[in-house]
This record gives C-alpha cells, sequence and structure tokens, in this order.
C-alpha cells in the first residue's frame, strides 16, 4: 500500500510539474534607457521595450514605469514579414532585421515616438517613430509606424504566431487605446526600443 502510495505522489509531481516561469532580467535595458531619457530630454516616467526574441504568440511589448521599477503594461506586438528581396521560410518563428527601404523587416534600437497622426489601420491612431541609430534611420521614409491592427490579439495565443507586418510594430486596437492614453499626457517625447 506504502509502494502505491508513493507512486501515485511520483505520478502525480512528475505530470503536474512544468517549468519555472523564468522572466528575463531587462535591468541592464531599463537603466540604460533612463540614462538616454535623461541625457536626451526624453520622458522620465516610462518607455517602451520590445523584445523580438519572445514568440509573437507571447508578450513582447513592455510599458516599464521607471518610477515604480516595474512593468506597468504588456501585450503582443507584430513584426516583419522580411520576404521582399530575399526568401524568409522563418518569418513567423524569427523577427528580421533591416533598415533596407521596402525590405518590410522589422527594424531594430532606439526610436523616438513622434507625432500622433491618422492610420487608416485598427482604431486608426499611428505614432510616427523617428529612427535614432544606424539600425532603424529610415523608419519614417519606410513609413514604419506605431498603429494596432483588429488581427492581433489582445492576450496571448502562444503556441498560435501573431500576424506578420511590413515592418510595423503593431498591436491590437484594445491596446493601443490603452498606449494612446499614455501617449496623449506625456510632453516630451518617449523612447522606444526594440530589441533582439
Amino acid at each position: 500500500m506504502q509502494k502505491f502510495f508513493l507512486l501515485l505522489v511520483l505520478c502525480f509531481v512528475c505530470c503536474n510539474s512544468t517549468a519555472p516561469d523564468v522572466s528575463k532580467d531587462y535591468s541592464s535595458f531599463h537603466q540604460e534607457a533612463l540614462t538616454y531619457c535623461k541625457n536626451n530630454q526624453f520622458n522620465q516616467d516610462f518607455y517602451i521595450l520590445i523584445d523580438m526574441t519572445i514568440h509573437s504568440g507571447k508578450n513582447r511589448f513592455f510599458v516599464y514605469d521607471f518610477k515604480t521599477n516595474k512593468i506597468s503594461d504588456q501585450n503582443l506586438v507584430t513584426h516583419g514579414t522580411c520576404d521582399v528581396f530575399e526568401d524568409n521560410p522563418e518569418k513567423y518563428k524569427k523577427a528580421k532585421f533591416s533598415n533596407t527601404i521596402n525590405s518590410h523587416c522589422s527594424m531594430k534600437g532606439k526610436f523616438k515616438i513622434g507625432k500622433r497622426d491618422y492610420s487608416s489601420w485598427g482604431i486608426n491612431i499611428k505614432y510616427w517613430l523617428h529612427g535614432l541609430e544606424t539600425t532603424n534611420t529610415n523608419a519614417v521614409k519606410r513609413v514604419v509606424v506605431l498603429h494596432s491592427w483588429p488581427a492581433v490579439s489582445n492576450e496571448e495565443i502562444y503556441p498560435s504566431y501573431s500576424p506578420l507586418s511590413w515592418g510595423c510594430p503593431a498591436v491590437s486596437d484594445a491596446f493601443m487605446q490603452v498606449l494612446d492614453e499614455k501617449l496623449k499626457e506625456v510632453n516630451k517625447p518617449v523612447l522606444m526600443w526594440i530589441v533582439d
């Protein structure tokens, strides 16, 4: 009877154990972002970090609050197809990056979130993105902007993938409404940082 009970406990533990949820340590990014914001007269309340190494069906768009030192909002975000000038069979699984015009690739590096404008996508609001590094200087020419798209889910869909964009970091309509409210309140530029 004791052996049976022990076997039952082992089965329960083995079958129900899951890998611990180990969040990435972004502390060095947060510190660098705050220093950048201070040195360049950017908003020092929050910034946006997008980690393209995370599966597109999981939250990888993070709004980090400098005052509380915590992520205040997070959601899904698209990446680019990057299949115009080359085949990209891994396009759903892995973001590829290019500054090339018409490449439909994602762009990485630091961006200044610029003017609020009309968009023909989602809730009809977009924010212009101004590239601040050699990896994203063509953001405005490529019209790589922050906007919403009804095809993007407002909750995690892993193991399914988010739809692909032409390089824009597109979010759900509901999440864009949250972002829009935050961005309308600031009087200094907000930093967006896309990393891989």
